[in-house]
């Protein structure tokens, strides 16, 4: 048993002397994004290499603010990416849900479908989707053009579909036994043994939003409809650039991302792993 002890310690040993080394690799430009934040931009651009943090976070934010008034496009990504996430999920839990628990004609001819858009390039379909959104709907810098066009995710679908196949048919047809409507079974039955799948799609669900950055461009260039991701990336290019205000906004970019993916790393963790073993 000590034999045993000893040589498990060794691998935890050593898969931690791999692991640590690549963790270190990936955290330090992020530290290094919160130093330069803290800077200014001389001290970016300085041959030497500084790892601490300075005391300049606020004069580097009120030059950004100055610039673009982030304030607004952090609220605008925060609306677009939650009311996106909330609606998506509704959508792709009751196509999965159709999917998975009904049989009709053509299911599998939806699925095939469905498989084939996930193999386009975004690239092959934006523009068609900006000509019917800004043109014939004359909808570009709304709401509604930021969130409802990119509604429909193939992949959350499919995760979705997968979850409510694993689950045991007869606990749902138990309830219809029991005179439970469809919709019912749907709401307090399926949704909440897939409560882990939902979380794992929320996370991804949100980070595909607040990443977002071709489809808010071409669709909103009023300054007060602008992304985050949009305001940041037309800095670029300028004469007189903020640096520590750029990284200072890409420090507040990244922080909600951290957040979403801390709170819920349980539940993602268990939905990503949920078909591992059936």
């Amino acid at each position: 048993m000590s034999q045993q002890n000893a040589a498990s310690r060794k691998r935890a040993i050593a898969l931690h002397a791999v692991i640590v080394p690549l963790a270190l690799i990936w955290v330090f430009p992020i530290w290094m994004m919160v130093v330069f934040a803290t800077r200014p931009d001389s001290a970016i651009f300085s041959p030497k290499v500084l790892l601490t943090p300075g005391n300049r976070f606020w004069e580097n934010f009120n030059l950004l603010q100055d610039d673009l008034n982030f304030t607004r496009t952090l609220f605008v990504s925060v609306v677009v990416a939650v009311v996106y996430t909330v609606l998506s999920m509704i959508l792709t839990s009751m196509a999965g849900w159709a999917l998975a628990r009904y049989k009709f004609h053509g299911r599998i001819a939806v699925v095939g479908i469905i498989l084939g858009t996930m193999t386009l390039p975004y690239f092959v379909v934006v523009i068609p989707q900006f000509i019917l959104v800004a043109r014939d709907f004359g909808l570009s810098n709304t709401w509604v053009a930021l969130i409802v066009p990119p509604l429909f995710n193939s992949l959350g679908v499919l995760f979705m579909r997968q979850a409510f196949s694993m689950m045991p048919a007869e606990l749902f047809d138990a309830a219809r036994i029991d005179g439970v409507s469809e919709w019912k079974i749907f709401l307090h039955v399926g949704l909440p043994l897939a409560r882990p799948m939902l979380a794992a799609l929320a996370i991804i669900l949100f980070l595909a939003s607040w990443n977002n950055y071709l489809w808010p461009l071409l669709i909103a260039n009023d300054t007060s409809m602008m992304t985050a991701p949009v305001a940041l990336g037309s800095l670029f290019g300028l004469v007189d650039v903020s640096w520590g205000g750029i990284m200072v906004g890409a420090v507040l970019m990244t922080a909600p991302m951290l957040a979403v993916f801390v709170f819920l790393q349980r539940f993602f963790m268990a939905g990503i792993t949920a078909g591992a073993v059936k």
